[in-house]
């Protein structure tokens, strides 16, 4: 199953921003994420959309920053996306008549629920700011 990396992308861009004085091109980002600038205009869309960047054009154009990472979370870039859900594991369904199988899903759904709202309690503690100052 392929890995959802948009969160962990963002989270990338975000930081490296962080420290620019000029604002950075689509294709400057697609190069450091080894992605197509499309891809990132569509993620930098989403970011805009929120507030959180800017885009000028022209010569000297660009993204830049519109609000500082000590006021954006992990949650918030969460939310952004539109994640539904943060663990891939699937439950079965093939024998709803089956008590064992009802069990075994609703223990597993009850824990991942469970770790999920832990999770995106522990999301919304930690500001980007965060990431960069552990990456000095």
């Amino acid at each position: 199953m392929r890995k959802d990396s948009r969160l962990s992308r963002i989270l990338h861009i975000l930081a490296h921003m962080e420290g620019n004085d000029e604002p950075i091109t689509s294709t400057q980002i697609a190069d450091m994420l080894s992605t197509n600038p499309v891809v990132v205009r569509r993620i930098m869309g989403l970011l805009k959309e929120s507030g959180y960047v800017q885009v000028s054009k022209g010569r000297n154009g660009g993204w830049a920053l519109m609000c500082p990472l000590n006021k954006i979370t992990l949650l918030d870039i969460h939310q952004l996306l539109g994640e539904t859900s943060l663990f891939t594991i699937g439950l079965t369904d093939e024998h709803s008549n089956c008590p064992i199988e009802n069990s075994i899903n609703y223990v597993l759904e009850t824990a991942m629920t469970d770790a999920e709202a832990l999770l995106l309690n522990r999301f919304g503690e930690i500001t980007l700011d965060m990431l960069v100052k552990r990456s000095h």
